[in-house]
């Protein structure tokens, strides 16, 4: 009983936050659109459907930066002058043991794989939890197994079957148990930066091929607030050449948010490529940027 009312506790405020998510994606769509004209608040407004008051207050609640400030964080030059520092901030990460300010801002996440023969059987014998729960970006699928978080998918109103039938692909021969007291509090530690604490760091189980491991394990190097190449990625998994090959891999990252799949921009700089929507991307970019900026 306990249990459930924590869960529910849990939920108040990302209740709220998924409500303004909605708006915030209408709002996100149109600069998104006419980024190059740098619209101003009305406009923006008008196409979220709020008044111009309205939408600044709501946005700063949910990011901690003003639309203006977003809009600029989301423009090419933006995503531009991340790539220049990307290549240099992910070989630090790496010599400081991911100890540098960056993760100051992060999730603490400690992972291991399944075995070869854990992923070949498709999670046979295995039992996963899930549920549904509302985040700063729409609706989260949250699936759990007995040795961590094993799944991160969002969707968005009406959706949540399709997203619900594209996770379970993932382990097939498992058995799903609608449980949100056990995936409540995982939805709380994930969105919630007060408690990404290192000396409780959030445990995620991975399903994949070693290759698609290897490309997880180097995106969870890369820190809050910065982005790499696929091309970056590559380097780092000691197959320069395979930049299609780490694209195709990231698509199938299973614990998005978490793994920061979102970090990962086109060569020239372009936020393309994201299973749950580019939209989405740019809010998760977005609310990332608000965070470093009021830490």
């Amino acid at each position: 009983m306990q249990t459930a009312m924590l869960s529910s506790d849990f939920e108040v405020p990302f209740a709220t936050e998924a409500a303004d998510y909605d708006i915030v994606r209408r709002a996100i769509a149109h600069i998104s659109e006419h980024w190059r004209a740098q619209p101003e608040i009305e406009a923006i407004a008008e196409a979220s459907g709020v008044s111009a008051s309205d939408l600044h207050h709501l946005f700063r609640r949910w990011a901690g930066l003003t639309p203006k400030a977003f809009l600029q964080a989301l423009t090419l030059d933006h995503a531009r002058a991340l790539l220049r520092d990307s290549a240099s901030v992910l070989d630090a990460s790496y010599e400081v043991g991911l100890s540098g300010p960056g993760r100051l801002h992060d999730l603490f996440v400690t992972h291991e794989a399944m075995s070869p023969g854990e992923w070949k059987a498709g999670g046979e014998g295995l039992t996963v939890a899930y549920g549904f729960h509302p985040s700063p970006f729409g609706m989260a699928l949250v699936m759990a197994t007995p040795r961590g978080l094993a799944g991160l998918a969002f969707a968005d109103k009406g959706e949540e079957k399709s997203a619900l039938k594209d996770m379970r692909a993932r382990w097939p021969k498992a058995q799903y148990a609608e449980n949100t007291s056990v995936t409540g509090p995982l939805a709380q530690r994930i969105f919630d930066p007060q408690l990404w604490r290192p000396d409780r760091p959030l445990r995620v189980v991975l399903i994949g091929t070693d290759w698609e491991i290897r490309v997880w394990e180097t995106l969870l190097a890369i820190p809050m607030g910065r982005a790499a190449t696929y091309s970056d990625i590559a380097a780092k998994v000691c197959t320069p050449k395979a930049a299609r090959a780490v694209g195709a891999a990231v698509g199938k990252n299973p614990v998005s948010f978490v793994v920061p799949c979102h970090r990962v921009l086109g060569k020239n700089g372009a936020i393309t490529g994201y299973h749950w929507g580019l939209t989405r991307k740019r809010a998760m970019l977005g609310w990332e940027a608000g965070k470093v900026a009021t830490a």
